[in-house]
């Protein structure tokens, strides 16, 4: 692993001096700080994403939002589904503080994290890029751009951030685990792959590798490490520990999926991975890692390795009885795009000298050219799938918008009949299983509260309340109501 060159920057010109404006100073802290206007910057177009797609979360994404006002109300369970994991937590708990106003919140931030997946991978090529020759200094611009747009052709990965769920935040957060590193910022490195640790398990043994060698490499990194492993342990571990049936409830619960492999685990797992991108891309990024074996490029090696470290993590899941869901898989997948990203980078900057050691005219342009021309076709070829994918996610964007009219009206449907606390009082909700967060979310009530089995539910005779949706609306049907209040509900 590459020896990060230092810790520390000095930020120049933080104070603007007896007689500076407050604006000049926020330029120069800006400045010393370009984080602060990324970090703004992503906020500000996730909130006008949020605003401009107009949907909603999925399935899980509601059910997380659940446990963080659940956790405010003294009352967290996390028996049911979706599966126990810290990472979402971590963001929804504060959030909840705000009421209704976690949603919001939450689907800003899981946009902006997602889309610093962008930037990252496109830092990282173009510094592992480098400089090329004179006429090809553009070279690692190109590359960085490669890698950000190709990081969402990912397949996919799109739905995934708008449906605000957490697999391209944990993308995110492993690229800049690798970027800071590169940047000679262990701390930062650390703290990003501790936090994608509280996202997958897959990410477990590479923070361990990773804190090996910064506790034996950074004596002073010691205490952050100690504290980190700690802490992820205890989120992992201690909260189901206290809110559940056991603390290994989240691999518990991730068995018997309905999407996971029931035959051909290894190659079916493998299929998934591949996937995810266009087989020119992949070409690309192999050339790219033979290239990086014939020079011995660490930095590259480590990173195919690492990718396809986690695929083979992935395929023992999967062997376990886990689903080994292609999205369990994107960061493998956003390492693969930034080395292509390379790839095409020293395709354009180092075809020239490649032509020249071969025999070539010494000052031809034709070879620079034909690097440029070479990663055009690359390009172009990957158009084709682009197209497809976004005409899939345009009908796709179209369905999540009807959802979200879906969720609305049963926010409306709930608010007319008296609100959740009236109807929470009549018995236990029962509802569609694609709906069982979304329900659990509006009635302020714990997921496992909420059934999605009709038939044994109404015939034990217990007081229910079924809410099914319709096309137009929801339909609300109360059954063996003992109080007055809950019979006047509509049957």
């Amino acid at each position: 692993m590459a020896q990060p060159t230092t810790e520390t920057r000095a930020p120049a010109g933080l104070a603007s001096g007896p007689g500076g404006s407050p604006r000049r100073g926020a330029r120069e802290l800006l400045r010393a700080y370009p984080e602060l206007a990324a970090a703004a910057g992503l906020l500000a177009v996730s909130l006008v994403i949020v605003l401009v797609a107009r949907t909603r979360p999925g399935f899980d994404p509601y059910g997380w939002l659940v446990w963080g006002h659940q956790t405010i109300a003294g009352n967290l369970n996390t028996n049911a589904a979706p599966s126990w994991k810290p990472l979402p937590y971590l963001f929804v708990v504060p959030y909840a503080i705000f009421g209704h106003y976690e949603l919001w919140l939450w689907m800003m931030s899981a946009v902006a994290v997602s889309l610093a997946g962008v930037l990252f991978a496109g830092r990282i090529a173009y510094r592992l890029t480098g400089p090329g020759a004179a006429g090809s200094r553009y070279a690692p611009a190109l590359a960085a751009a490669f890698a950000g747009l190709a990081l969402l052709g990912i397949r996919d990965y799109t739905h995934y951030i708008l449906s605000f769920q957490s697999d391209p935040m944990i993308v995110s957060l492993c690229l800049g685990a690798v970027d800071c590193h590169l940047s000679g910022r262990p701390r930062w490195a650390f703290v990003l792959g501790a936090l994608a640790a509280l996202g997958r398990p897959e990410v477990w043994l590479f923070l361990g590798l990773y804190s090996i060698w910064a506790w034996r490499r950074i004596p002073s990194m010691r205490w952050l490490i100690a504290a980190g492993v700690a802490l992820v342990a205890v989120f992992w571990f201690g909260i189901p520990a206290l809110t559940s049936r056991s603390p290994f409830v989240a691999g518990t619960n991730a068995l018997g999926s309905g999407r996971a492999l029931h035959s051909g685990r290894v190659l079916g797992t493998i299929d998934r991975f591949l996937d995810l991108h266009e087989t020119p891309l992949e070409i690309v990024a192999l050339l790219s890692i033979v290239l990086a074996g014939i020079r011995r490029d660490l930095i590259l090696l480590t990173l195919s390795a690492g990718a396809l470290a986690w695929v083979v993590i992935e395929i023992a899941f999967s062997l376990h009885g886990w689903p080994g869901l292609p999205r369990y898989m994107f960061a493998a997948g956003g390492v693969m795009v930034v080395l292509a990203g390379v790839g095409v980078g020293r395709l354009l900057s180092e075809l020239p000298s490649l032509v020249r050691a071969a025999g070539g005219a010494a000052r031809s342009p034709a070879a620079g050219w034909g690097g440029a021309a070479l990663a055009a076709v690359i390009v172009a070829s990957l158009v084709p799938a682009a197209l497809s994918r976004a005409r899939t996610e345009h009908k796709d964007l179209r369905v999540q918008r009807q959802r979200t009219l879906e969720i609305n009206r049963l926010a409306g449907t709930i608010s007319r009949l008296g609100g959740a606390s009236r109807l929470r009082a009549c018995g236990e909700p029962l509802t569609r299983l694609e709906y069982q967060t979304i329900l659990a979310w509006s009635l302020r009530v714990n997921v496992a509260t909420v059934g999605f089995k009709y038939g044994p539910a109404i015939h034990r005779g217990k007081p229910v309340v079924l809410f099914t949706p319709h096309r137009s609306g929801w339909t609300v049907q109360a059954l063996h109501q003992r109080s007055a209040a809950c019979r006047r509900l509509p049957r």
